[in-house]
């Protein structure tokens, strides 16, 4: 057993091995010690929710977990000889790293609740066996001496940049501080780190001037390409490139802008390396020229696949626009503005770096304009004017009317009513302040550019879609987010209302830093000093219940148990009633006596009206002449006077009561005029012959064969009894024989068995069989 206050490096272990359980003593981190297991690789989530691959993720995911968590339950010493020794591990991290789904995948949406919770238990399993595998000292009795767990971590590619990258922007989100100290510690105990960190920086430069390369472009001042030749033709654009290879670029500027954004603003102390290589000049001239070539290629071009293709590229060129001009910010922030806000020596230095770094972003008119939509530049130059008051307004009121001189370049001025993010809040309280909601991966709400339109610019392009949230306010966050802000004005600020701060959130993209900031410094929005401070929140609409807003068919009748408490039972009942039978059913004849009553109201036929004298004058007035009446057939009596005509016809046809209500004591002579005419109906109506006979059928059939063959002038052959037997085998067959045979080979399908469908559906037809 390991002894206690030693650091795992120095422990010696003794162990029974071999059949005879011999002891030896062996270092702790050995590889004999390692427990012999095999962890699986990881598989992304299926793309689409077929019930075989579900179930074949499900399956997989759950032996990774549970090989994960057994590895987390181990003791120091078998941990870290599992995590050293063990390569199936390594390779299981590693494709999770890689494969794992970004949050512009299509496979970042989970096809099923089941999916998403096997991959929201592996995202942590993982997340803990790195944060394990980042600490050196768990304990007091379980630890690593520092510059020996350097060691292991560095010379057994524990940790990588690569890695480190792929940490942050997978698990950035949600765990910051704790990622933080995790790679802090990771480049504290081995420095070396930082040297790969600055080898990184020179291939994401290289990689940044191959992609302009591909595009036919050169950017200002580059030295890693070759000079363009002028005589060189058929040279390569975003737009005549092959599709995929313009999908792969897209794919490969969004990921690697997405990731450094992550790394940075997980670990701001690499600003510093970044800066020494000039990635900002480089990033900003990059940004000038490539990415209007890569945004007119994904707007114009037209993919073979579908529509899908060209949305989900430029929604990633968008997003990728959003994350680098995020980390100009992050560079300017962390190498110029906090060492002036922190009041660090030599501030001079730093006010004049980063006016440097503005002039530099004048001539990129496009990268300048991204940039003050997102982070307007005269909010950092009011924030340089507080901190030193030395500074020189002619170069300051320079760079602001370069500003605005850009913006109207374009022919129109920035959205003023949109709220401006700035990081002068992020010196005053001592904190950053966020970038934009839903950063790394989150869904971007990109608009698409019309046909023959403007193509969207700066924050108009990038900013995100608004989603309900509480009392129906457009909300970034959830609702608990919301809540834990309130929370945080409401103990430095107990004065104002909860409705206030709310309309103060929405209005400043729920950023809690700028809230205060601009309440403190009394420069609101002028919509928001309009308003009560002490304005209590919203009252939370409550919506009807389902019950008293259903409409149905069956409303308010006798068993609506929705709105009624009682409920005559003895109408319901499943099946038949007890005691009844299905006889006196059929013999319950009530329904029929119920319409007897109400037909035997129509039996009356009144022919004359009798007119009272109080009710003559009434009739008179409506013989009264109308002059708008037509009384063009008034005077003519149609039908009335015809010679043939019925007499019949002028009086009323008798009602007739229906057969079904016909009972007992109906009128005598109604029942004799019924029975005449039936009797009448019978005599009249032909029987009807249901098989006709076959022999009157063939009659007609050759009656009719031998009229056509008269028209035609066709005289049938004598009849000749056909012989196809002929002699006995071998004494010869006459000519006559030899033709009757071949004429039978060739007509046998009209008889016999070969016809029978067809001659059977030919009888029916001529009703010779009942069908």
């Amino acid at each position: 057993m390991a002894c206690a206050m030693i650091p795992l490096d120095e422990q010696q272990v003794t162990e029974a091995t071999g059949p005879l359980g011999k002891e030896r003593t062996l270092p702790a981190l050995h590889p004999d010690r390692k427990e012999e297991r095999c962890f699986v690789t990881y598989k992304p989530p299926p793309e689409d929710s077929s019930p075989a691959q579900v179930e074949e993720y499900l399956e997989h995911g759950k032996f990774i977990t549970e090989d994960l968590d057994w590895l987390l339950a181990l003791r120091h010493d078998k941990f870290w000889c599992q995590v050293v020794f063990d390569e199936s591990l390594q390779k299981c991290l590693d494709s999770y790293l890689r494969h794992s789904p970004r949050g512009l995948d299509p496979s970042s949406l989970p096809s099923s609740p089941a999916v998403a919770d096997m991959q929201r238990c592996i995202h942590r399993a993982v997340f803990m066996t790195f944060l394990r595998m980042a600490t050196h000292k768990e304990s007091k009795e379980s630890f690593i001496t520092p510059t020996v767990f350097g060691e292991i971590i560095y010379n057994n590619f524990l940790f990588d940049i690569p890695k480190i990258l792929d940490l942050c922007v997978l698990f950035g989100k949600g765990n910051a501080q704790l990622l933080h100290k995790m790679i802090e510690n990771i480049f504290t105990q081995q420095p070396c780190y930082y040297g790969d960190l600055d080898e990184a920086v020179l291939s994401v430069l290289q990689v940044r001037n191959t992609i302009l390369a591909k595009c036919g472009l050169q950017c200002e001042g580059a030295t890693a390409i070759e000079p363009l030749k002028l005589s060189s033709s058929g040279r390569p654009t975003a737009m005549t490139m092959s599709q995929q290879d313009l999908v792969d670029l897209v794919l490969y500027l969004c990921d690697t802008c997405t990731t450094i954004q992550a790394f940075l603003d997980i670990f701001p102390a690499a600003c510093s390396t970044f800066h020494c290589h000039s990635f900002l000049n480089r990033l900003a001239s990059f940004y000038e020229v490539a990415v209007p070539d890569i945004e007119k290629a994904v707007r114009k071009r037209n993919f073979d696949d579908d529509r899908c293709v060209s949305e989900d590229l430029w929604r990633r060129v968008c997003h990728a626009r959003r994350r680098m001009v995020e980390m100009a910010h992050l560079l300017l922030q962390h190498t110029c503005l906090q060492p002036i806000l922190e009041g660090s020596e030599n501030i001079q230095t730093f006010v004049e770096e980063l006016l440097q770094h503005f002039t530099t972003f004048l001539p990129e008119k496009r990268f300048l304009l991204d940039y003050d939509e997102q982070f307007p530049i005269a909010d950092d130059i009011s924030l340089l004017q507080q901190a030193f008051p030395l500074l020189d307004e002619t170069r300051t009121s320079y760079l602001l009317q370069g500003v605005e001189d850009a913006w109207d370049s374009i022919g129109r001025r920035r959205n003023q009513d949109r709220p401006q993010q700035t990081h002068s809040s992020a010196g005053l309280s001592g904190k950053e302040v966020e970038v934009g909601a839903g950063a790394w991966g989150g869904e971007m709400g990109i608009r698409e550019p019309g046909e023959g339109g403007e193509t969207p610019r700066g924050a108009e392009a990038m900013w995100d879609t608004p989603h309900k949230g509480d009392n129906g306010a457009a909300c970034t966050i959830s609702a608990g987010e919301l809540e834990s802000l309130l929370t945080h004005i409401r103990d430095l600020l107990p004065d104002l209302g909860e409705g206030f701060l709310l309309a103060c959130l929405h209005q400043y993209n729920y950023s809690s830093e700028l809230v205060i900031n601009y309440i403190l410094e009394d420069r609101l929005h002028p919509d928001l000093d309009k308003l009560d401070r002490a304005m209590p929140r919203p009252v939370k609409e409550e919506l009807p219940p389902v019950l008293s807003t259903r409409s149905n068919v069956f409303d308010d009748d006798e068993f609506d148990v929705f709105n009624r408490d009682q409920v005559d039972m003895t109408r319901v009942w499943k099946g038949r009633r007890k005691g009844e039978s299905v006889r006196d059913l059929l013999n319950d004849k009530q329904h029929i006596a119920e319409q007897k009553e109400r037909y035997l109201t129509y039996e009356t036929v009144v022919d004359e009206v009798i007119v009272t004298p109080s009710e003559s004058g009434a009739i008179d007035n409506l013989n009264d002449y109308d002059d708008e009446y037509d009384d063009t057939y008034d005077i003519n009596q149609v039908g009335a006077n015809d010679l043939d005509g019925d007499s019949n016809l002028l009086n009323r046809r008798p009602f007739t009561i229906p057969q079904v209500l016909r009972q007992g004591g109906r009128p005598q002579m109604q029942e004799e005029n019924i029975e005449e005419e039936e009797d009448e109906k019978e005599d009249a109506v032909k029987r009807d012959q249901f098989v006709q006979d076959p022999a009157l059928l063939r009659e007609r059939a050759e009656a009719r064969r031998a009229t056509m063959q008269h028209r035609k002038g066709y005289r049938p052959e004598p009849a000749r009894e056909r012989d196809v037997v002929g002699k006995p085998k071998g004494q010869g067959q006459s000519t006559e024989t030899l033709l009757d045979r071949r004429k039978k080979e060739a007509h046998k399908s009209r008889g016999a068995n070969h016809n029978r469908r067809a001659m059977s559906d030919r009888k029916r037809n001529k009703g010779m069989i009942p069908s």
